[in-house]
């Protein structure tokens, strides 16, 4: 049996577990799984789909050793794909919305006016603080990602600077609105969990969340290149080049307005997305005529560029629904192993174990940051790991006198920032396939996700900033 549970657009699943394995036995398969996922993909450099089988079959193997019915698996299996429901018709409309954003001009737009702007001086810090407002405008780091962060990442090709460290500025600065923003599904999930009001929540993440950002702010600062005359007369060429396409006027950014607009005005993101993108395909109509026939296949296919200009068609052909399939896969994959995590009962073992060796507050704070992290790692979902650590750590917490709003800022310092850095986790997966750059390379960059835990850990061994019950 199963209890779907829907929170902000996505499906959070815990399903009852069918036998109780011991904790040793759930500790060799969890260790087996990571194996089995960082030499496939580290050493053979292969995509995280044939792993995640390989982990599948394994858990199989070992549920059909138990004497599991194999229809209770394939159940688990059912159940943990259903949860990822919710982000796949996101995915399909990000890519529609990338597609659409691509014949309106809006990105192109974006791209000609950061050129303007934007000089390599300082270059990774700038993205980080135009990712963090954007992230905090609209709450959505995907939707950040998909669209300024592809933008930059252009620019980044064209001035010939390092694509990973600017993924990572990326990254950084989007999961930073998705941490901070009122209107993040993220930040509003962990703050219901444990009933803590959303703005006390917020606030109380500023203790860990500002010396990230200023710490993430000082190391873009130092690693952004001084190379500013060398690129000239490349970067006018590129933007000669987009100037061709016709594409570039201000109008054009329009739907990034109305997007902004929806968001505060917490318009589902499926609806703010089909709405930017329809207001994109109208935009395109001022500078180009598309039929509705080839309208419809570049929403699908994406948009293909022929400008000519290598650089400029290698950024713009992008986008469309088909180019999130890849995506998709993934998560279903990622999704049903974790079923089947739950319905074998390794998850519920490990935390089970986790829970009554915890006596002091520090213990508390690290087993809580190390099981949102865990469940990052082993299922690669960001929801289903500030669920798990907010339902599992209450009770600690409050045995060792931390009031709530402890466990909410833990759970998005180990949780909600942790999950891009997962090669096969839903973010991971998302982010490399918009940016074509590779989790694994843009990992060391990814400075504020970094800091977020190490912060969270360190301040809860040394009992800073912590509030208490009584107070």
């Amino acid at each position: 049996m199963s209890n779907i549970n829907h929170l902000g657009g996505f499906t959070v699943f815990r399903i009852q577990s069918k036998i109780t394995p011991s904790f040793w036995e759930s500790i060799l398969l969890t260790l087996s799984i990571i194996s089995i996922m960082a030499i496939c993909i580290i050493k053979f450099d292969t995509v995280p789909h044939m792993p995640i089988l390989l982990a599948i079959l394994l858990l199989i193997t070992y549920g059909l050793i138990k004497k599991v019915p194999y229809k209770q698996l394939e159940d688990g299996l059912v159940d943990g794909s259903k949860a990822g429901l919710g982000a796949i018709f996101i995915f399909f409309f990000i890519g529609i919305l990338i597609s659409s954003w691509m014949i309106g001009g809006t990105i192109p737009t974006l791209i000609y006016l950061g050129f303007q702007f934007i000089s390599p001086h300082f270059f990774y810090a700038i993205v980080f603080i135009i990712t963090c407002i954007i992230g905090l405008s609209i709450g959505s780091s995907l939707t950040t990602v998909a669209t300024v962060g592809v933008a930059f990442i252009g620019m980044a090709g064209a001035m010939d600077i390092s694509l990973a460290i600017t993924a990572g500025a990326i990254v950084s600065g989007a999961f930073f609105g998705d941490k901070m923003s009122p209107l993040s599904d993220t930040t509003n999930l962990a703050s219901a969990i444990v009933r803590v009001d959303l703005f006390d929540h917020i606030k109380n993440m500023g203790w860990t969340t500002i010396p990230a950002f200023v710490i993430s702010l000082i190391g873009y600062g130092m690693l952004s290149p001084n190379k500013d005359s060398q690129h000239l007369e490349q970067i006018s060429s590129f933007q000669e080049g987009l100037l061709q396409t016709g594409m570039i006027h201000w109008y054009t950014l329009l739907p990034l307005a109305l997007l902004i607009v929806l968001s505060i005005k917490k318009v589902p993101a499926i609806l703010s997305l089909a709405l930017t993108s329809i207001a994109g395909i109208v935009v395109s109509y001022f500078h180009q005529y598309l039929t509705a026939g080839e309208i419809l296949n570049i929403l699908f296919t994406g948009y293909s560029s022929q400008t000519g200009i290598e650089v400029v068609d290698s950024l713009l052909s992008r986008g469309g629904m088909n180019s999130m399939m890849f995506t998709i896969g993934l998560v279903l994959l990622a999704l049903s192993m974790g079923g089947l995590l739950f319905t074998l009962g390794i998850v519920q073992s490990l935390l089970l174990k986790v829970e009554s060796s915890l006596k002091t507050v520090g213990s508390v704070i690290s087993a809580a940051a190390f099981t949102a992290i865990g469940v990052n790692t082993l299922i690669g979902e960001q929801y289903l790991s500030i669920l798990l650590t907010g339902e599992a750590f209450q009770a600690p917490f409050q045995k060792v006198g931390l009031a709530n709003k402890n466990l909410a800022r833990v759970m998005e310092d180990a949780g909600t920032v942790v999950n891009p850095l997962v090669p096969w986790s839903v973010c991971g997966i998302f982010i490399t396939n918009v940016l074509a750059v590779s989790t694994l390379d843009y990992l060391p960059f990814a400075f504020f996700c970094l800091l977020s835990p190490i912060l969270t850990i360190l301040f809860g061994v040394t009992g800073k900033t912590l509030t208490y019950i009584k107070e």
